[in-house]
């Protein structure tokens, strides 16, 4: 997966910082709305192969395989959980507002453990990136 950014710090070790633009679902015109609750530009730190320069537009690219695994994780499981809890409640034949609640906490307890999860993972095996060209 590769994304454009803009390199902000360079790091003696071979490292740089970069900033990426975050799309929005909006189509990015923020300025109409002023909805967005997120902050638009998230940094990250990347090897820095081309010897980019802060100021640079560089193009910086990580393993797909890794973006899909964390948005399995974060977004399908939860959801997945929800149906389980739904699954359960009606084999144990609970009522109506009982299944309800089941399912919740299903889906509250796998929200949890995603948080737990992404922690951790954060710390032992964070998503890496590399600078592979400059814009």
């Amino acid at each position: 997966m590769t994304q454009d950014a803009v390199v902000t710090k360079v790091f003696p070790n071979g490292m740089a910082e970069v900033a990426v633009t975050r799309g929005t679902a909006c189509g990015s015109n923020c300025g109409n709305c002023e909805s967005c609750v997120f902050q638009s530009e998230l940094k990250a730190f990347a090897k820095n192969s081309v010897n980019a320069r802060p100021g640079e537009k560089v193009v910086i690219e990580t393993l797909s395989s890794r973006i899909f695994a964390a948005t399995l994780i974060v977004y399908i499981f939860p959801l997945a959980m929800l149906l389980v809890g739904y699954l359960v409640a009606a084999s144990i034949g609970l009522g109506e507002g009982m299944s309800i609640l089941l399912c919740f906490c299903f889906f509250a307890v796998a929200v949890a453990g995603v948080v737990i999860y992404q922690r951790r993972s954060k710390k032992k095996n964070p998503i890496k990136f590399e600078i592979t060209g400059l814009r």
